[in-house]
């Protein structure tokens, strides 16, 4: 116990800044880390012809988010004030979970046009309801990213159990929920209320 309250004091006596720049520079590092996986997962698949390294890469991918959210876990079970950096790693993991597999997809299908011959990379609709449906589905994936991201907002919350010292989560629930009603209403709904004409 005075051990516990030991290292929660000597973190809300580190510095703030150096604890938003230590999770700064984690969540650039597991961006960093999630283009060197995948981009190591495609050479191995399509260049050097590893289909299962290629498969076992890909498969690692995320776990640059499980590292992500340990670092943030651990850190504001130290006792550390949570900071908009925290918040930040929060959305950061709520929206990969939510789009990672659509990058992944994204990156795959060029890498094969581009080195393996295969067909050219699929584009979203340009217009009609085409294009309506592909907006919703992308918002569908952003409300899939919003809920996980609220979810761990709200987890770190409950860890802190000091509402003094978790403003900035609260905060953080507040900018991803008006962020996501803006989405709704400039994409998908204007795009369904207002179908652009799909080219020929």
């Amino acid at each position: 116990m005075y051990t516990d309250s030991l290292t929660a004091a000597e973190a809300r006596s580190q510095p703030r800044g150096e604890a938003e720049t230590m999770i700064l520079a984690i969540i650039v590092a597991c961006e960093i880390g999630f283009w060197v996986i995948l981009g190591a997962g495609l050479v191995a698949r399509y260049l050097l012809r590893w289909r299962r390294v290629g498969a076992v890469l890909l498969l690692c991918v995320p776990l640059v988010d499980v590292v992500l959210l340990g670092a943030t876990m651990v850190d504001l079970r130290r006792g550390a004030e949570a900071t908009s950096t925290h918040g930040l790693a929060a959305a950061y993991i709520g929206f990969s979970i939510a789009f990672g597999h659509s990058m992944v997809r994204w990156a795959d299908q060029r890498f094969a046009h581009r080195f393996a011959g295969g067909p050219p990379p699929w584009k979203p609709p340009k217009g009609g309801w085409e294009r309506a449906r592909y907006e919703w589905r992308e918002w569908f994936k952003g409300l899939a990213g919003w809920v996980v991201a609220c979810g761990l907002l709200v987890g770190g919350i409950l860890l802190v159990g000091d509402r003094d010292r978790t403003e900035q989560l609260d905060a953080w629930i507040g900018r991803l929920t008006v962020a996501l009603v803006v989405w709704l209403i400039a994409f998908p709904l204007w795009a369904t209320l207002f179908p652009a004409r799909a080219k020929e």
